[in-house]
């Protein structure tokens, strides 16, 4: 069967280009419009990523896959989605060619590896340490939902993995049954402690608390953290779950995270500059354990994004947030040249937009779920 459109295209209008919208996303996973962007002469000669307003982003966020093998309920339906096809996925070698055009031609020193789920993807360890192979070596970061972590660690931590983001959103084997829709917070707990156990420091918690459903454990999560050497953050709930039912009066807000935690606990800023980070850090009780709030929705940081991010397929997004893509794959399966695909990256993160726009009437949901962009 052959079609006049791409797959991901077809008539109609709601919000996107003229004439142009996005077929069934939730179960294709695509995004609503994949660009080539037009080079700007106004663009300067820098060979950075850099965009009109002045930011430069040197921290590269890499979905690895789209696949994870639990069903948070604030992330996808319980049956799951239609999980991207292997060949639309970037291979190892195309993977680590852009990333090799990234820390070499475009200033990248950070590189966070993400999913869904990383650890589904088969060779981590390998695709970890080629990048720490890297000139100059990329600090390397993972975050994980915890499952598997616990025979991996050393081995990631060997191959150049040097800290690690782990989700855990409850404290209570019920609980986390429930908002996972897996029986598997023993796994998550003895992943943490294999991650401290294999010299990865900070081993941070990644916390997104739930109205009616565990934002009564705040200080609880909090507590742990301080008790067993983690680093807590708390995570405003974003509107990036499949489903598209995202309210934000159903969001637990960074004001009433910090309330909470002034119930038990007294938090101070830690005085360190913030640059380009997400979150805002407190010590707790003084110090030295300190915690972190990531206020995206309440509290945007877009003005300091140092952020670029890479889909498993090959897609470059200038925000977590954005409604376009600039097809990487495409030059990488065709006759293009490192330089190329290097200017290209740099146009895309050119034309990237000054904030987020939640609070914008306008605001429309990423078509592509959390699941599928990487966090």
């Amino acid at each position: 069967m052959t079609c006049a459109f791409p797959l991901w295209l077809k008539i109609a209008g709601d919000g996107y280009p003229r004439g142009v919208t996005a077929v069934n996303t939730i179960s294709l996973g695509l995004p609503a419009v994949r660009q080539t962007p037009e080079a700007d002469p106004s663009r300067p000669a820098d060979p950075r990523l850099v965009d009109t307003f002045g930011r430069v982003a040197t921290d590269l966020r890499i979905s690895l896959t789209d696949r994870c093998n639990l069903r948070c309920t604030y992330c996808m339906p319980a049956e799951g989605l239609e999980w991207m096809p292997r060949e639309e996925q970037l291979t190892d070698a195309e993977l680590l060619r852009l990333i090799g055009i990234a820390v070499g031609r475009l200033g990248i020193r950070e590189l966070r590896f993400t999913g869904g789920e990383p650890l589904l993807r088969k060779g981590l360890e390998e695709l970890v340490a080629a990048s720490a192979a890297l000139e100059p070596r990329p600090d390397i970061s993972l975050t994980t939902n915890g499952i598997g972590l616990a025979r991996r660690a050393a081995a990631l931590t060997a191959a150049g993995v040097n800290r690690l983001n782990v989700s855990l959103d409850t404290l209570r084997p019920e609980r986390f049954a429930s908002i996972t829709r897996r029986d598997r917070i023993s796994d998550v707990l003895d992943g943490l402690a294999a991650a401290r156990a294999a010299g990865l420091d900070p081993v941070k918690i990644n916390s997104v608390l739930l109205r009616g459903v565990n934002d009564d454990e705040a200080t609880d999560l909090l507590a742990f953290a301080v008790e067993h050497g983690y680093e807590l953050r708390f995570i405003e709930q974003m509107p990036l779950d499949a489903q598209h039912g995202w309210e934000r009066s159903e969001m637990v807000t960074a004001g009433e995270i910090m309330e909470r935690l002034a119930t038990r606990f007294t938090l101070t800023p830690d005085g360190e500059a913030r640059g380009g980070a997400p979150a805002e850090r407190f010590l707790v009780d003084g110090g030295p354990a300190r915690v972190g709030v990531i206020a995206s929705v309440t509290r945007p940081f877009c003005g300091a994004c140092d952020r670029t991010r890479l889909t498993s397929d090959g897609q470059v997004r200038t925000c977590l947030f954005a409604r376009s893509e600039t097809d990487l794959r495409a030059l990488l399966r065709g006759s293009a040249s490192d330089e190329e695909i290097a200017d290209v990256w740099r146009t895309a993160m050119w034309g990237k937009l000054a904030g987020h726009g939640i609070d914008d009437p306008g605001f429309l949901q990423p078509d592509r779920p959390m699941s599928a962009i990487g966090g």
